[in-house]
């Protein structure tokens, strides 16, 4: 009997699904879905460094058929929380009642929404969701994203309706044990701890979008590094950390009314692309940009050929992206820009 019962017990935690085969973020495809809570409430506490979970209804179509679970809902993120007058939601489903649902194996969700109810900012939208999908093409530890066109009441004003097409975003833990690795949790990390290549590969692509909102050592404090990247490394390794990068709504390539460049940066204006990553032999900066320009084709076609973007903003895109593989490429300016540029001593490895 005892026997039976291991075997049984085997059998079912096999049987639940791993964070590669969620089936959310197995599809690209946009959906459609509706979420109901008492959003005024949860709008008011935006402002609040702990903010209270409410209770929603969150529903989409299955065919002919409308799933139903519940969700509780909170306001989420740092720096568009207090500047949007619709700041971001975190979505925390109960993950016991997703079986055989679209969102099974899933728990807590980042879900990017416009941070206006204005045509400008939801097509920022859109270029943040492709810029990770960018990321994506270039590197294979990154965040998934899936699109979704939300329906919303506000619970406490069932005459209350609105919409906007967002994307959620795949929860922290989930990206890494897709690669079979963990998450890193320390306050800072050190650049001999580094994966020297990804490292190198992401400043260039955060250079590529005219990104400076991150650091791969450092972190706001009572945070875990590093700020706007996860680090992930095999269990318990005390080196060889991977940097995922995410949020990129301060990217010039966005352009946010709201996006200042930081104020330590000879820059005024975040379209102005400016290289901060850390000295490493020129060969990881060679192979990132090898890297890059293998995918250049496939990297403008998410733009160029956007479904979700407008012409004027798939255009802008496209020539901001053009002209990022442009100085890249460009011999003396690759010296000048990026390998003189670049902060401390040279990292070896």
């Amino acid at each position: 009997m005892r026997t039976r019962w291991i075997i049984a017990f085997l059998v079912c935690v096999t049987a639940q699904p791993s964070a590669a085969e969620a089936p959310l973020f197995a599809d690209k495809a946009l959906f459609k879905a509706t979420l109901s809570a008492p959003l005024g409430q949860v709008y008011e506490q935006k402002d609040l460094e702990k903010r209270l979970y409410f209770d929603g209804s969150w529903a989409y179509r299955n065919g002919e058929n409308t799933v139903r679970l519940p969700v509780k809902v909170r306001t989420r993120g740092n720096y568009r929380r207090q500047v949007c007058k619709l700041p971001p939601l975190q979505l925390n489903f109960r993950k016991n009642e997703l079986e055989g649902t679209l969102f099974q194996a899933q728990n807590k969700l980042k879900m990017v929404s416009p941070c206006k109810d204005d045509d400008k900012y939801q097509q920022m939208v859109f270029l943040e969701y492709h810029l990770y999908e960018l990321f994506a093409l270039f590197s294979e530890h990154h965040f998934r994203v899936r699109p979704v066109e939300v329906g919303y009441t506000d619970s406490d004003r069932p005459d209350s309706h609105w919409s906007s097409t967002n994307f959620l975003l795949e929860d922290d833990e989930a990206m890494a044990e897709r690669s079979g690795l963990e998450l890193v949790k320390v306050e800072r990390s050190l650049r001999t701890e580094m994966d020297l290549a990804h490292t190198a590969l992401v400043e260039i692509f955060q250079f590529m979008i005219g990104n400076n909102d991150y650091s791969t050592l450092q972190v706001r404090p009572g945070e875990d590094c590093c700020h706007n990247v996860k680090l992930i490394a095999e269990p318990e390794a005390k080196s060889g950390f991977i940097p995922v990068p995410y949020d990129f709504d301060a990217s010039g390539l966005v352009n946010a009314p709201y996006a200042e460049p930081p104020a330590n940066l000879p820059i005024r204006d975040v379209k102005q692309r400016y290289f901060t990553g850390w000295c490493k032999e020129e060969a990881r900066y060679r192979e990132a940009l090898d890297r890059v320009n293998g995918l250049r084709e496939p990297a403008m076609a998410l733009f160029a050929e956007s479904t979700l973007l407008d012409k004027r903003y798939r255009g802008k895109a496209v020539d901001y992206l053009e002209k990022s593989y442009e100085l890249l490429n460009d011999k003396r300016y690759f010296e000048k820009y990026i390998l003189e540029r670049c902060r401390g001593e040279v990292i070896k490895g």
